[in-house]
């Protein structure tokens, strides 16, 4: 189920959301030109460290992992992205939106235990 089209469609649209909300964060957080650092430099961190570091042969992923990690790390490090955008959220005022986000994670990763099952046992 974790690797189906709607699924990682789905898992698609919270990594864009979460990359957003970082984003965000840095905007209302900075100012000046700390506001445009901090908005584009965050996102682009997290989504480096999203894609650098996989798990070789992660069916919801092209197979390939630029740097090779357990998949206990990588769920670790997904689960930290996803929580820093929540908390992002939250900061930046828009506690409903950080509540949302953290629900509709929560209920992906149930209905993915598939994936998270995979990943434990790599």
């Amino acid at each position: 189920m974790g690797s189906h089209p709607i699924n990682l469609a789905i898992r698609f649209l919270l990594e864009v959301s979460a990359l957003f909300s970082l984003g965000l964060w840095g905007w209302r957080s900075g100012n000046g030109w700390l506001r445009f650092a901090l908005a584009s430099l965050v996102p682009i961190i997290a989504a480096v460290l999203w894609g650098t570091f996989a798990v070789p042969g992660d069916p919801s992923r092209s197979g390939t992992a630029p740097v090779a990690v357990p998949g206990v790390l990588r769920l670790v490090l997904e689960l930290g992205i996803f929580a820093c955008a929540a908390w992002a959220l939250h900061h930046a005022g828009f506690t409903r939106a950080s509540w949302m986000l953290g629900i509709i994670v929560a209920l992906h990763y149930l209905v993915s235990y598939d994936r998270i099952l995979w990943l434990v046992t790599r």
